[in-house]
């Protein structure tokens, strides 16, 4: 376990995180929420979450990707191969949030000492990621906020902050 990574999430009813390679919603709150909390930060995502970024590396993070692929070589991102030397990349950092997809959450889940949660109040249809289970005998609840009613979608949601027992 490393207590300077984290994972940034939202997750439907069903755990749910994806389907046809994009996120299952856009709400206005909780991307201000992402963009607050990752700044000057790095996030760390696999190379289809990269590919699914409508305008690439994201400003003002350090954007790595890992990829099994040795050729992939986007512009504004540090490009990792393995989950090992991506870990030997971090030790500078204060925060590193990882950002998805399915597998990059799996391979960080046991190495990660916190977890920002989006909870949306729905279930999505079609959704073919998830997100892993969480073991709340590892982990422990230490910050949920009321819900919220994204304006332009009307779905509820809400925050959840966890940390590693």
């Amino acid at each position: 376990m490393n207590s300077n990574i984290s994972i940034i999430v939202a997750v439907d009813k069903n755990r749910g995180i994806g389907r046809k390679g994009d996120q299952l919603a856009y709400i206005s709150g909780d991307l201000k929420r992402f963009k607050a909390l990752t700044t000057g930060h790095t996030i760390i995502m696999g190379r289809k979450t990269f590919e699914a970024l409508p305008k690439g590396a994201l400003p003002n993070r350090r954007n790595v990707v890992i990829t099994r692929n040795k050729d992939f070589n986007p512009v504004g991102c540090d490009v990792y191969n393995s989950i090992e030397d991506t870990l030997k990349s971090l030790k500078e950092d204060e925060e590193a949030f990882v950002i998805g997809g399915g597998e990059i959450y799996r391979a960080f889940m046991p190495l990660s000492g916190k977890l920002y949660i989006t909870v949306i109040d729905y279930s999505f249809e079609g959704v073919e990621i998830f997100f892993p289970d969480i073991d709340h005998k590892e982990w422990k609840t230490v910050e949920e906020q009321d819900p919220i009613t994204d304006e332009k979608s009307g779905v509820n949601y809400c925050y959840r902050t966890l940390i590693r027992r």
